[in-house]
């Protein structure tokens, strides 16, 4: 039952190659640890004729020899966003029930081309809209790292972070729209890469934000992602050689990302930098005054995400649908009202002129660094209870993460510690656009450093 609990990508192949556990037994592993979870919130919804029909395949291939990929036969989970076939996309929602999708989205295709293993699909914040992870209609997944009360597992991606942090899964697919995986990855203790737009298929993914919107993955290790990213692109094998660590150059901003910090966050962050600036790399603290930018225009006329997501849900909005949805989410959907087309458009440009203003910033031998999130994970209770704690406690988990989006940065989340909770801390290495190469062959050279003492929940 236990074989591959916990286990990376890596792991599984080698156990597929040396002729231990097939894939068909590591799928019914996977589905029985998820039946016997104490926690229901994490999957909606399995599919285990699905995998059983794809593990046989696979199992088949590794007999012969050929295996398709690394991925093949290993279990993923998918954020129900996701289209599979058969299946209905709720996006965390219970007022959205369009049938059964009549074809994977592009990114499932991608994956199953590699071999990998549908298992099913996991909880999320409704329409993608928090970076907390609260759902009132499927429940909210536990933070598996919970002590003395339920904290959150971070979202929207919530059921993925928890998934792989309890083993359950190796690796699970959510979106990234202000943070979406890197928040609950770092929540939750595991790796967390958001690419570049452009770089995954989003096609059959259903959207909170257009322009902003990503897929991604959490997993296990740095290598997992590289692998996953490789599926994703349509490759058979990654195409990166590890990074080195001497001649990196870190920029750590030195404004914005700091507010708020809590200090065994502050600690575990300055403790990785220490480590890396010790194995070569050059640690350059400055403040970036994008990062203002960024902030001011929020301010000044509100966030690009609500635009889109608020013309994307308008009519719904406008219906009974709208009293069956999460109070928390109408509301930020409704404040997108607000933002009008020349708002939008000065927010459109100026997010341009940014990301022409940083590409400078990245040379292939330069990242920016600074915690993925200010704290630790929050207590669910006190936020179902307090709706105005709810959304200062979201705006400031979203704050550091969204940056990158809105400059279309990839991002790496790396687990960096704990605080004095036992709860994880994270550090998080971002790429200009088009950098993802460099930031995932950079990772898989800093992983190490920066995790400090390793640890797990399971």
């Amino acid at each position: 039952m236990e074989a591959f609990r916990g286990r990376s990508i890596l792991q599984f192949a080698a156990a597929f190659a040396g002729g231990g556990p097939d894939p068909v037994e590591a799928a019914e592993q996977a589905l029985q640890a998820i039946d016997g979870c104490t926690d229901r919130s994490v999957f909606t919804v399995t599919t285990p004729l699905r995998a059983n029909e794809e593990a046989a395949a696979s199992a088949a291939r590794h007999r012969d020899g050929r295996p398709l990929s690394l991925l093949d036969g290993v279990p993923v989970a998918w954020k129900d966003l996701f289209d599979l076939k058969g299946e209905v996309t709720r996006a965390g929602s219970v007022v959205l029930d369009e049938g059964p999708a009549a074809q994977d989205a592009a990114l499932v295709t991608r994956l199953a081309e590699a071999g990998a293993v549908t298992i099913g699909k996991v909880n999320m914040t409704e329409f993608a809209y928090s970076g907390l992870g609260l759902n009132p209609h499927y429940g909210t997944p536990i933070n598996p790292w919970s002590r003395d009360e339920p904290r959150v597992p971070g979202g929207s991606s919530s059921g993925s972070g928890v998934a792989v942090a309890l083993g359950l899964v190796p690796i699970a697919i959510g979106s990234d729209t202000g943070g979406s995986v890197r928040i609950p990855a770092a929540y939750n203790g595991v790796i967390g890469f958001k690419p570049s737009s452009g770089r995954w298929p989003m096609a059959g993914g259903f959207p909170l934000s257009l322009t902003l919107d990503t897929a991604g993955v959490l997993c296990r290790t740095v290598v997992d992602a590289v692998i996953v990213d490789a599926a994703a692109r349509g490759l058979v094998v990654p195409d990166l050689r590890r990074g080195r660590i001497a001649g990196l150059r870190l920029v750590v901003p030195t404004n914005v990302v700091w507010n708020g910090m809590e200090p065994d966050v502050a600690q575990n962050f300055e403790a990785a930098l220490e480590r890396l600036a010790a194995a070569g790399a050059t640690i350059v603290r400055r403040p970036l005054p994008v990062l203002d930018a960024i902030v001011a225009l929020n301010a000044s006329h509100g966030p690009l995400a609500a635009v889109d997501a608020y013309r994307l849900h308008k009519d719904r909005l406008a219906s009974d649908a709208a009293n069956r949805m999460d109070r928390r989410v109408v509301k930020r959907l409704l404040s997108g009202r607000a933002i009008g087309p020349a708002a939008e458009q000065e927010i459109r440009a100026t997010r341009t002129r940014l990301i022409d203003e940083t590409l400078s910033l990245f040379d292939g031998q330069t990242l920016v660094a600074f915690p993925t999130i200010p704290h630790v994970a929050p207590p669910i209770a006190e936020l179902e209870a307090d709706d105005d704690l709810f959304v200062a406690t979201n705006t400031k988990t979203l704050r550091n993460t969204l940056l990158g989006n809105f400059l279309d940065w990839c991002g790496l989340s790396i687990p960096s510690g704990f605080d004095h909770q036992g709860l994880p801390t994270a550090c998080l290495l971002s790429g200009g656009p088009g950098f993802d190469d460099d930031l995932l062959a950079t990772g898989l050279a800093a992983e190490a450093l920066i995790r400090g003492p390793v640890a797990s929940p399971l």
